[in-house]
């Protein structure tokens, strides 16, 4: 059906549905680029030849734009491939189809099927005049509103051909789409099994009765109700194969025999409207034989007595012997039969004769009611129970109101045959509209005409009995043709059977189109068919969905079926039109101007309605399939992007959202970490730290917001498609991290600053990060990692003055991946400062991502001299109680103790590296100058003499000696790493400048466990000379970082994770090597540490 898709050799294509057409603003755009530019008038525009058609070109692609039904392009590419030889192609010939023939018919004759035949009469009959008229006028009502959104959707542009699937996917989305889709595809199948039903129960019950497998007669009750649904069963399974073989061999016989299968539908219903008009001058003799008030099945009687007289000799007749055991006056008869009299009716007395009166309101039986005339008395006990039902002509099934819907609404069905030949037509935009709502309005004109004159010409026995046992086995409705019933059995028999045709016809290449759009990956198979592009395995699958139809057997059960299906994909259709109304998208230009949102709505809300009215155990089966195939559509399908209604209304409802959450900050109880994550990327534009990826993953059991930042240097113009692979890697790498969110590439001048914008300008109104997660930097000691670490201070400036949360995971690369587990072990928090409740918001997230599920959460808090340990360890346990955490608490106590010798070298290897960074960006003069004047200089003298700068000096010497040795690289100003266990170095201004493993921080070889000498454990006053100029606040600061990570190393170093307050950044932004060497020496030797620094607000609550 639908012309938009790929060719089978090339493949589906994963991203839009393979049609440039609709990727491009015209359809048809390719053309000659050499014949674009000819001549010398428009040379200005040359540059633009790759992508720029010219405008003649393009108009003259538009006006020959050629739109093929399915099959026609293949089966023509086909014969050109077998003639390869033949140098001319035959031309195409243009669609022809008028609005008469390709629309208004189409839709009358399927609209116009086997209900009108052959369960409109009994629908009055059960219903009444008045509440047939109901359903009939609801159902219309629907169909008609409809048509008027369907109208609107067909004239907003070309319809491709494939109608109303392709306007319902392409307003609404690949994922409605394609349930609606199915819907569609599976109500015009069931569609098919009831009309082959309607075709066998016309065949096994008007015409040939004998044809039979199981035979009837004889049998009663059940027995003969199971053997007409057998005989159903094995006529229906012959019909369906013999259908489907027809279907398989040519399409275009089916074709062919349409307009005769119209002719019969329309002299059938012609015929009827003679018949009621013959009945008002001479009604047709239909006698109806009554017991009493009850229905007697005619085939049960030769006359309509009980005794005649012949010869003067009363002689009792068949009817007689059917009720009494023998044939004589004297028998014993049945006790009914005896107390009540024979009266013979007139089956149709005409429509002049006043019967519309009694046939007014409904008369709904249960199953084995013996049909009664009303208002004719009768003799009977109510209490005695009722004998020789069998002669009687019965109730086959309970009815209702809301059954009736059901069984009725298929008969309205049909009003999209004119749009599934959009590709047929000459103007699909003028036809559809006007041929649709014709035909709607002529349909709903006959059956609401037809709904009173069977109610003011029929007896209600006879409208009562489907099956016309009491008028001698007729078709009720034939009944009250002219001139004779078998015009109508004739005339819907064949119908009947060209509808079925129909349906297999039209079924498959629906499902044939939803395959090649590539939207539900398990039918591809089923896009594929013979040459001529006949779907033959959508054939195949769509006989045998139809052998479900044909097992149920019973056209009363089928019939709600597809009622479902139906009315979905018009709710859809309704609800597509309102959509695109309501959010003005600029595509929305439809040429029918006739329509509203408010009609859709009310389109939309009827369906609805009358799922629910018809079947609710039905409608809920159909929405359950649809909203899986829904599902599976956005779960595993293919990506489409079709310009949509739904995308519009997920745009404008992230408009409202954000508008709302601009209103103000979220509560704390809403509050939730929204991630920007601040990767950098290698010379290939891979992400160096995938593991920060994973660490947000196990992270977001919060759900909150995740953007994953990186910068590009560089220009925009110079560098646009390297921050394109970037980006595309970033993507890739949360696909694979199966992190929820998006992706941010900045192109800057340099990474500083594109970092910055990052951090300013990352998210979109009050959906905007809360937290920033930074890798620690691993060489930041190295000096051609120098500008890394200056970088990665300014991220903190930058989120502590913005009043951003700050992560800063040490040793990203030993953190598990998503896929590991961790089956024990502890998450340790060190709660040294009150930052608002991160410290315990984090693992609590943590934990509830498998990775953590099995940890335990311990939390360690800092006590001084004067704390009553006790007192806090009970209040953090009430507070965690309140906050319903589970934690293991433990307060830590530090006292008061002299500052190490450790610490004392610590500080001054700091400072002293700190010096040597400074004097690095002096000019190569200056550095001339500055060796020789330390060269001349005594060292010793300069000690004695002044003191103060003796430090100044120290670190020159130290300068000048790393210059000299390692040249432009200043002897790396690398330091072995610190071992607690090795030996001390002889002097602290003498570095041993270690080649350590790539990615290891080095530090300076020290002991930590014990003095540099025994003198100097045992007398802290008697210090190097070297100590004494030293900072008094580094040289606290050192010995905090010292103290704690001596605690923390004791309890937590088998930790699976720690977590810690991150100190503040130095307020004077002077120093910022020493706050580096703070973090380095407070997190030492430990694994897995997760620095976190709080925003200033409170995350967390006590509060419900």
């Amino acid at each position: 059906m639908l012309n938009n898709m790929t060719e089978e050799g090339e493949g589906l294509d994963s991203r839009g549905d393979g049609n440039p057409r609709e990727n491009s603003p015209f359809i048809d755009s390719d053309v000659e680029k050499s014949q674009q530019y000819d001549g010398k008038n428009m040379a200005l525009f040359e540059e633009e030849m790759d992508t720029s058609p010219m405008v003649s070109s393009l108009l003259s692609s538009l006006a020959n734009y050629s739109n093929l039904p399915t099959g026609s392009k293949e089966h023509e590419e086909a014969e050109n491939n077998e003639e390869g030889a033949r140098q001319s192609k035959k031309p195409i010939k243009a669609p022809q189809l008028g609005t008469l023939m390709g629309v208004y018919l189409p839709c009358i004759q399927n609209i116009f099927g086997v209900i009108l035949f052959l369960r409109m009469t009994w629908m009055v009959g059960i219903g009444g005049v008045f509440g047939s008229f109901i359903i009939v006028f609801m159902c219309c009502s629907t169909t008609m509103l409809t048509a008027i959104s369907m109208s609107a959707i067909a004239t907003n542009g070309v319809v491709p051909a494939g109608g109303s699937y392709y306007m319902i996917s392409r307003s609404l989305g690949p994922e409605f789409g394609g349930a609606v889709g199915i819907c569609f595809y599976l109500g015009t199948t069931f569609a098919g099994a009831m009309y082959i039903l309607g075709c066998i129960e016309i065949l096994l019950i008007y015409i040939v009765p004998q044809a039979a497998v199981f035979k009837i007669e004889g049998l009663e009750g059940a027995e003969a109700e199971i053997a007409l649904l057998n005989n159903m069963r094995v006529y229906g399974t012959i019909v369906l194969s013999f259908m489907a073989l027809v279907v398989f061999v040519g399409v275009k016989y089916v074709n062919k025999l349409a307009l005769v299968f119209l002719a019969c539908v329309i002299l059938s219903i012609l015929a009827v409207y003679v018949g009621v008009i013959k009945t008002a001058v001479d009604p047709p003799a239909f006698p109806v034989c009554l017991l009493g008030n009850r229905t007697l099945i005619s085939k049960g009687y030769d006359i309509c007595a009980k005794v005649m007289e012949i010869d003067n000799e009363t002689v009792t007749t068949k009817l007689w012997r059917s009720f009494c055991d023998s044939e004589n006056l004297n028998a014993t008869c049945d006790e009914y039969f005896t107390n009540n009299n024979v009266t013979e009716i007139q089956g149709i007395p005409g429509v002049t004769s006043g019967i519309l009166a009694e046939n007014l309101f409904g008369n709904y039986l249960q199953k084995g009611t013996i049909l009664a005339k009303r208002g004719l008395p009768a003799d009977m006990d109510p209490d005695s129970p009722a004998t020789n039902t069998n002669r009687y002509v019965l109730a086959d099934i309970t009815s209702f109101f809301t059954l009736l819907v059901g069984i009725y609404f298929p008969s309205v069905t049909g009003i999209m045959a004119g749009s599934n030949r959009s590709g047929d037509l000459r103007d699909a935009q003028k036809s559809i509209p006007i041929g649709t709502i014709a035909a709607i309005t002529t349909t709903s004109i006959v059956y609401m005409s037809s709904v009173v004159l069977f109610g003011a010409c029929i007896e209600g026995v006879i409208l009562r009995d489907k099956f016309g046992e009491g008028v001698n086995g007729n078709l009720v409705i034939g009944t009250l043709a002219w001139p004779s019933p078998w015009v109508i059995v004739f005339g819907s028999f064949f119908s009947t059977c060209g509808a079925g045709l129909q349906s297999l016809t039209g079924a498959p290449r629906l499902l044939q189109a939803i395959s090649r759009d590539g939207i539900i990956p398990f039918l591809r198979m089923f896009g594929h068919g013979k040459a001529n592009g006949e779907p033959t395995w959508a054939l195949l699958l769509t006989a045998s969905i139809c052998e479900i139809g044909i097992i149920i057997a019973s056209l009363d059960s089928v019939a709600p079926i597809l009622s479902m299906f139906f009315l979905m994909c018009y709710m859809f259709v309704n609800l597509a039109c309102a959509l695109q109304t309501l959010l003005r998208t600029p595509n929305w230009r439809p040429r029918f101007k006739f329509y509203h949102w408010a009609l859709s709505f009310l389109g939309m809300s009827l369906c609805l309605s009358l799922m629910f009215i018809c079947s609710w155990y039905y409608a809920m089966v159909a929405m359950g399939i649809a909203t899986c195939i829904y599902k599976y559509i956005e779960f595993c399908g293919a990506e489409k992007e079709w310009g949509d209604g739904i995308r519009g209304i997920s745009l404008s409802a992230a408009r409202f959202a954000l508008m709302r959450v601009e209103e103000g900050p979220p509560h704390t109880k809403n509050w939730r970490p929204q991630i920007l994550v601040l990767v950098s990327m290698d010379a290939e534009q891979n992400v160096e730290q995938p593991r920060l990826l994973s660490l947000t993953n196990q992270l977001k059991a919060g759900k909150g917001l995740t953007i994953v930042g990186t910068s590009v240097q560089g220009t925009f113009l110079d560098n646009y498609a390297e921050a394109q692979r970037a980006d595309q890697s970033l993507r890739k790498l949360m696909e694979t991290e199966k992190v929820k969110g998006f992706s941010q590439v900045v192109v800057s001048s340099n990474l500083r600053d594109g970092t910055s914008h990052l951090i300013q300008v990352g998210g979109l109104g009050g959906l905007k990060h809360n937290t920033v997660m930074v890798n620690w930097p691993r060489n930041w000691k190295r000096p051609e990692c120098h500008q890394q670490f200056r970088n990665f201070i300014e991220v903190v400036w930058e989120t502590t003055v913005a009043s951003l949360a700050l992560l800063v995971p040490k040793n990203i690369s030993s953190y598990p991946s998503n896929g590991e587990r961790f089956t024990e072990g502890h998450i340790d928090v060190w709660w040294v400062v009150h930052d608002g409740g991160m410290l315990m918001l984090l693992p609590f997230l943590l934990r509830q991502h498998k990775v953590w599920r099995k940890c335990k959460m311990r939390i360690f808090t800092v006590a001084q001299m004067d704390d009553n340990s006790i007192q806090m360890r009970k209040d953090l346990i009430t507070f965690l109680y309140h906050l319903r955490i589970q934690a293991v608490v433990e307060v830590v106590e530090m006292h008061d103790s002299d500052i190490s010798a450790y610490t004392y070298e610590k500080t001054l290897v700091m400072e002293e590296r700190s010096q040597i960074l400074k004097q690095m960006h002096l000019t190569k003069n200056e550095m001339e100058r500055e060796i020789q004047s330390i060269t001349d200089s005594s060292r010793l003298s300069i000690r004695r003499k002044n003191p103060t700068a003796l430090r100044a000096q120290h670190s020159k010497e130290e300068r000048v000696s790393l210059v000299e040795k390692s040249g432009d690289e200043a002897g790396s100003a690398s330091y072995t790493k610190h071992s607690k266990k090795t030996s001390t170095p002889t002097s602290p201004t003498s570095p041993t400048c270690a080649a350590g493993p790539a990615g290891d921080a080095a530090t300076w070889t020290d002991s930590k466990s014990s003095p540099t000498s025994p003198e100097e454990g045992k007398d802290p006053f008697n210090m190097k000379p070297e100590w004494e100029n030293l900072n008094p606040t580094d040289l606290r600061r050192m010995h905090t970082a010292v103290r704690l990570n001596e605690v923390i190393t004791r309890k937590s170093k088998e930790a699976k994770l720690v977590l810690l307050n991150m100190p503040g950044p130095p307020k004077n932004r002077v120093g910022n090597e020493n706050y580096m060497e703070f973090l380095e020496v407070l997190t030492e030797g430990l694994n897995r540490v997760l620095l976190v620094r709080g925003g200033g607000r409170e995350v967390i609550t006590i509060y419900s």
